[in-house]
Order: structure tokens, then C-alpha cells, then sequence
């Protein structure tokens, strides 16, 4: 029995107006949109919904490709996405995009664009209303429907139109969501893929070869690992030798970190950076009053690096003035500061970097000999990236990979693209690779890096003048200087690791040379304009073909066609 206080509501008034009408089907709508399930499903609900709301004899939802083709997704009454289903007439689609907003024709048999709509029961009038859906601004479909047109239908056309228009924008909506959902997925797919496929790789490596975060499985770095491995356990000075580029600074800071000092600071001075009086008291720190502008006591690099790691970069560029001042602290472990007496000691591991031939440079007399030996006690060379192509590829993706963290964007690079780079000398060593991936991928217009985004394929590519002859690199020393190196340092002794590296070097620029033969060979094979124009009018556009007709293989094509400019037509 019912409490005696409780309320009695009215019952609801039957939705007599067509506002009303129009509320509730925004909210039945709305609910079906929100729900989880197939796209197609849903959309398939919507038109079912439609259907009970306004008067419609068919209906369809419809989308527009990357290609401009239209394709059904759902129709009633005829629509439909499958083979045999009425067509949506080209000229009535071209009408609805180009407006941008809804279009009424009262009797399609009256409206040019419209004659192509499929006909109605015979002798009847029909009406079609079409509504653009929207995506971030761009027409990505339509939602459109028929029902006869009569007199007292056309009364209530235009409420139906403004009621599609709406059920478009969600529609639209969803849409957005849905492709957000989708590349998400197959993101985190790739990912996956990407790491499964690489695990092999990653357990071939050590636990603390993984930790010093270097991309490279190549024979060459691999052999640098090694030599990481064994002497960051220990408290000896290392030198760092090879080209510009090649990540002299991301190994010292791996030797620091799987050093025992990985607790301590890591100092990093680049000497080259600074003049010889800055670099002094950069070094050793200043009291208060040493000279203008000292206005209080301050801690040096050597200081700030005391049981940790001082990684000082282009050693060979310093003075044979501060050479001197800093042969005592390498002996002694002490210095005073700038303008002070207080001898301070440091306990502190150094890890030095070059990319001057320093045994030329000792005998011309720029470098101090003894200096030289004192900080020439385990050499360790790093490979330029010409004599390891194998890591050109994972470097490039890990490039792309931050690229795209750091932008939010969903850039990736097609297998051509990767065998060019591949064939690249690349001077600058990695940290050209990574400003050619950066500029590539911040200038292409498609989410695709293919071979004609990279402007060695234009001849934009300026650092090809620091190599003048592509296809015959000039002698090089290991240090990066591009000379032949004299005699004197031809004998200069190397130690067991350092042979083998120069072996597994040589072996590894062999195999590029050779790849970039081949990658040249290729070229060379690209037909006139004419010629691939002709053959790609006898396969029907078809590169597959066309490679056959040519004696060229697929990716040959694709890059001719890129050269040449020639738009590829869509049948």
C-alpha cells in the first residue's frame, strides 16, 4: 500500500510537438553513440532510431576515404555497404561537400545532381535530405535519407533538416573517437610487435651493457661494449677517440654509471667551448677577488666532480700553456684554486674525448708529450657510422620514436626509406642521422617517410659537400681526421682491443661500400620520364607490373615516380 505522504507525479505528457520529437531522439541517439560496440553496429542502431523519428523511406551513412571515394558503411531500404547496394549519385556527394551544410531537394526528379538517386515506387515524388558529417573541421561524410514528397511532409523539411544536422555532428563525433581508439590500438600493437621482435636482440645483450642505454647491435659496437664493460669496474683514466658525432659523450657517462662511482657526480666540461682564462677557473674554481667579477669563492669542475666521474670533451684543442696546469692535477691529484694558496685534493676518475690525431699533434709539438701519456691509458675507439650500417636502422627508429614523443605525432618509416638511409656515408656520424630523421619527418607531409622526403633524393642534402666523392670516402684515421696519417703514428703501438676494433672496423666498412654500390647500381637504373609514364599506361598503373615491363624492381618505380613528379591516377 502506498505511503499517505508520498507524491503522486503527473503522468508525461505525450510529446505532441515536434521539438519534443526531436529532444528524444537526440537522447536515444546519444545513448546508442555512447555505448560500446562494432562501428558498424552502432551507426547501423542509429539509422534503426532514424527510422522511428522521422519519416524515411531508405537511408544510408556514409564516409569519404584518403582517396576521395565514397563507400557505404549502413543504409536502410536499398543502402547498403555491400556489392549490389544503390549507388549514392557522385554529383549529389560533390553537392554536399562543397556546401558544407545540409541540402533539401524536394522532388529529386526535378534536382540534375540528384537524377542519379535511386527511384521511388512508381510515379511517386521523394524528397532527400543529406546532412556533411564533420571531423575536426573536414567533411569526412554524409548522412542522408528520402521519404515521399508531399505537401504535408514539406511543412516540417527544414525541422528535419537542423534534427539531421545535429545527429551528423555526433555522428562526426563518434567517428573522431573511434579513429583515436583505433590508432591507439594499433600503436601500442606496433609496439608490441616491435619489442617482441627486438627481444631476441635485447637478450643477446648483457644486463649492463643494456643499462648504458647505447641503440646499436653491429659487430663494431658491440666490440665497444666490451671494452666499456671491463674498464668502467676499475678507476682508470679512459680516452675516447673517434669522428664528431659518434656519442663520445653518452659512453663516458656509461662508463660512470656502471663504474663504482655511479653514486658520485658526473662533471662534463667541453674544453674547446671556453678561453684558456675562463677554462682555468671553470677547472679550478676562483677565490673571492681574484679578478674583476670574482665576487665570492667558487668550486670548480674538479672540485664539484670529487669521487665521481670528469669527462673533459675536445682535450686536444687546450693550450700547451694549460696543458701544463693540468699535467700536476692528473700526477697529484691537487691544484689551488684562482688566486688562492689553499692546496685542495680531489679524488677524481677522468674520462677525456677527442677527435684530433693527438700523436700528430705531440709530434708537431701542439700536445705535450707527456701529457699525452698520462691521459692516453686505455684508448677505446668508437666506430663512425659508415663502418656500422647494420644500427643506421635502429637509430633511425629510436630517432623517430622521440620525434614523435616529443610532438605527438605518428610519423613512420617504409622499408625504402630505410634501406636509403642505410646507403647514406653520413659525416656527421649519428648526430647527423638523427637531425636527418628530425628534419625529414618535421618537413613530410604523410605519416609515411618515403625516400622522396629526404633531401638527398632533390640534391638538398648539404653536408654531401664535406664528402666530396660519394662513392670513394678519402682515407681516414681513426681519430676522424681525413688525411693520410704519417708514419710515425702508423707504428704508434696499439693495445690487443684497440687491433681487434680496427679489424671488425674495416670488416664492417667493406659491407658498406658494397651496399652503397649496390644502392648506387639501383639508381642508375631510374627510366626517363617517358619511358615509365608508358610502361605504367600499359600495366593499368600498376607499379608491380610496370617493375615487370621495365626489368626494375617495385621500390625502383616507386622512387622514379617520386623523381619524376608523375601523380599516381586511382581507378
Amino acid at each position: 500500500m502506498a505511503r499517505a505522504d508520498a507524491t503522486i507525479l503527473p503522468p508525461m505528457p505525450a510529446l505532441s510537438c515536434r521539438a519534443d520529437v526531436a529532444l528524444r531522439g537526440i537522447y536515444e541517439i546519444s545513448k546508442v553513440l555512447g555505448a560500446p560496440g562494432r562501428l558498424d553496429e552502432v551507426l547501423a542502431q542509429v539509422l534503426d532510431l532514424l527510422a522511428s523519428f522521422v519519416d524515411l523511406r531508405r537511408g544510408v551513412i556514409a564516409l569519404i576515404d584518403s582517396f576521395g571515394e565514397v563507400r557505404p558503411v549502413v543504409g536502410l531500404g536499398g543502402f547498403s555497404a555491400r556489392p549490389g547496394g544503390a549507388r549514392l549519385p557522385e554529383r549529389a556527394i560533390g553537392r554536399v561537400v562543397t556546401t558544407r551544410a545540409p541540402v533539401i531537394v524536394e522532388n529529386v526528379d526535378g534536382d540534375a545532381d540528384f537524377a542519379a538517386w535511386p527511384a521511388g515506387p512508381s510515379g511517386a515524388r521523394q524528397a532527400v535530405i543529406a546532412a556533411p558529417i564533420f571531423d575536426r573541421g573536414e567533411v569526412i561524410g554524409l548522412l542522408a535519407i528520402d521519404r515521399p514528397s508531399t505537401a504535408s511532409y514539406r511543412v516540417a523539411t527544414d525541422d528535419d533538416a537542423r534534427f539531421l544536422g545535429m545527429i551528423a555532428n555526433m555522428i562526426g563525433q563518434t567517428l573522431h573517437l573511434y579513429d583515436v581508439v583505433t590508432r591507439d590500438r594499433e600503436r601500442l600493437m606496433e609496439d608490441q610487435r616491435r619489442l617482441e621482435k627486438e627481444s631476441p636482440r635485447h637478450a643477446e645483450i648483457s644486463g649492463e651493457q643494456a643499462l648504458i642505454g647505447i641503440v646499436g647491435a653491429s659487430r663494431a659496437i658491440r666490440a665497444v661494449f666490451d671494452q666499456i664493460n671491463v674498464v668502467a669496474r676499475t678507476h682508470t683514466t679512459i680516452l675516447l677517440r673517434g669522428e664528431s658525432g659518434t656519442g663520445k659523450e653518452l659512453f663516458a657517462r656509461a662508463a660512470h654509471d656502471l663504474s663504482p662511482r655511479k653514486d658520485g657526480p658526473f662533471i662534463r666540461l667541453n674544453c674547446a667551448a671556453l678561453p684558456e682564462s675562463m677554462l682555468e677557473s671553470e677547472l679550478f674554481g676562483h677565490e673571492k677577488g681574484s679578478f674583476t667579477g670574482a665576487v665570492g669563492q667558487r668550486k670548480g669542475r674538479f672540485e664539484l666532480a670529487d669521487k665521481g666521474t670528469l669527462f673533459l670533451d675536445e682535450i686536444g684543442e687546450i693550450s700547451p700553456a694549460f696543458q701544463a696546469k693540468l699535467l700536476r692535477v692528473l700526477q697529484e691529484g691537487e691544484f689551488e684554486r684562482v688566486g688562492g694558496t689553499r692546496t685542495v685534493k680531489v679524488d677524481v676518475r677522468f674520462v677525456f674525448a677527442t677527435n684530433k690525431n693527438l700523436e700528430a699533434a705531440v709530434e708537431r709539438g701542439d700536445f705535450r708529450a707527456d701529457l699525452y701519456y698520462r691521459i692516453n691509458v686505455v684508448p677505446i675507439l668508437l666506430p663512425a657510422l659508415r663502418e656500422r650500417p647494420e644500427d643506421v636502422s635502429l637509430l633511425a627508429q629510436e630517432f623517430l620514436r622521440r620525434f614523435n614523443e616529443e610532438n605527438g605525432a605518428r610519423k613512420r618509416l617504409t622499408p625504402a626509406a630505410v634501406q636509403l638511409l642505410q646507403g647514406c656515408n653520413f659525416p656527421g656520424n649519428v648526430r647527423e642521422l638523427e637531425n636527418c630523421v628530425r628534419r625529414t619527418a618535421t618537413l613530410s607531409h604523410g605519416d609515411a617517410l618515403v625516400e622522396g622526403d629526404f633531401a638527398c633524393t632533390v640534391g638538398a642534402c648539404l653536408s654531401s659537400t664535406l664528402w666530396k666523392d660519394f662513392s670513394a670516402p678519402k682515407p681516414q684515421d681513426a681519430f676522424g681526421e681525413r688525411h693520410a696519417p704519417p708514419a710515425a703514428v702508423d707504428s704508434a703501438p696499439f693495445d690487443e682491443g684497440v687491433a681487434r676494433r680496427a679489424a671488425i672496423a674495416a670488416a664492417s666498412r667493406a659491407d658498406a661500400l658494397r651496399s652503397r654500390a649496390s644502392a648506387r647500381a639501383a639508381l642508375s637504373k631510374t627510366p626517363d620520364r617517358d619511358s615509365l609514364i608508358d610502361a605504367m599506361e600499359k600495366a593499368g598503373w600498376v607499379q608491380a607490373k610496370a617493375a615487370r615491363l621495365l626489368n626494375l624492381t617495385p621500390r625502383q618505380i616507386a622512387y622514379a615516380l617520386a623523381k619524376h613528379n608523375i601523380p599516381i591516377k586511382k581507378f
